[in-house]
């Protein structure tokens, strides 16, 4: 079964090698293609990625336009995967890259599944997005619950990838614009979601990579305007009988004050709060949101509505947070999850 893999780099010169080594030992002796496709401000990575000794054929692409999803869609493109079966997309900025976790996500697709996504756990000052919104909305308004449905290691099968370029040529020119940015992850995973079932890779270590704390306003304003069209089309499941509880795994880490207070002069200086937040406490301005694209409000608009709202919901669990034990992290997570649902329930009935 051909295989091949998607390097989706920036300026990520210190560890594209050490990906395309990782890469290249789970592909296999199987005929693979790693492609590189790369918009950095120098030719390092690519130099970086060419000196990579592989037995999978290397097709560098260089100067691409800056965008993640740009960079993933002019991947998806190329001949060389047109006959692939399966298709590993794998974070370049991953700092200690697994072999064995890229071989599983492989390894589930050829068993079956559209899609297999990582599953590590994150600091608890991290995956904001993830915790506070995608997660528990696409648990919600799908069933599919996936610890990690952003992260940056994927593999998708061939039916999925052809299903994901067919749909991004449908996308309202917003959208599209959104999905070639960071709106991408999203759309891979919910697309994928109505071709097979989905299977996440449990890991049991979090995962060293980047910071995206400082690109907050570009993730959530291209990814969750996806994630408000895609799920608003869908019919929201009956919350799980026995109200079974669903598990966050929230790894502990030690948070400077000052650092701490950088970020929340960061998230104030992004924008104000509206008003009556407390009036409507998280998460009910996200099914809000959500519950206005079903209505017909363009998601770009709902999500620009939302962001104040998101902010406080940040700037909140981070206060919150500094002071509560793991324990009572992962509590407070899976309780907003539930409740989440619950509203998601009350608002689609309130349509019908």
């Amino acid at each position: 079964m051909k295989a091949a893999a998607i390097l989706p780099s920036r300026n990520e010169s210190a560890t594209i090698s050490a990906v395309t080594a990782a890469v290249d030992t789970a592909l296999g002796n199987v005929p693979t293609v790693i492609v590189n496709a790369d918009s950095s401000d120098t030719p390092t990575a690519i130099k970086n990625f060419a000196a990579t000794g592989t037995r999978a054929k290397k097709v560098p692409l260089a100067g691409l336009t800056r965008g993640k999803g740009t960079q993933i869609l002019a991947a998806a493109h190329r001949p060389e995967l047109a006959d692939a079966e399966v298709v590993l997309i794998a974070d370049t900025d991953t700092r200690n890259p697994d072999p064995g976790v890229y071989a599983a996500l492989l390894d589930h697709v050829r068993a079956g599944a559209a899609l297999a996504i990582a599953d590590y756990p994150r600091h608890w000052d991290e995956a904001n997005l993830t915790h506070h919104l995608a997660r528990p909305l696409i648990a919600a308004t799908t069933g599919h619950d996936v610890p990690q449905p952003l992260a940056g290691d994927l593999a998708l099968s061939h039916q999925a990838l052809a299903a994901v370029l067919c749909a991004v040529e449908a996308l309202p020119q917003e959208l599209s614009e959104c999905v070639n940015g960071y709106g991408i992850d999203a759309f891979l995973l919910l697309t994928a979601a109505a071709i097979g079932p989905l299977a996440s890779v449990r890991i049991d270590r979090p995962k060293e990579h980047a910071g995206s704390f400082p690109h907050l306003p570009a993730i959530y304003h291209q990814a969750v305007p996806v994630l408000l069209h895609l799920t608003a089309t869908r019919t929201p499941p009956p919350v799980p009988p026995g109200g079974e509880t669903t598990v966050y795994r929230v790894s502990h880490r030690a948070i400077e004050s000052a650092r701490l207070q950088t970020m929340l002069t960061a998230l104030e200086s992004l924008g104000q709060h509206s008003d009556g937040y407390d009036e409507h406490p998280w998460p009910q301005p996200a099914v809000d949101a959500w519950h206005a694209v079903r209505s017909g409000v363009p998601a770009v608009e709902a999500a620009r509505r939302l962001w104040p709202h998101y902010l406080r919901r940040v700037a909140d669990w981070l206060t919150t947070g500094e002071h509560a034990a793991p324990r009572q992290r992962a509590g407070i997570l899976a309780t907003a999850h539930a409740r989440l649902h619950t509203a998601v329930l009350t608002a689609a009935g309130a349509r019908r």
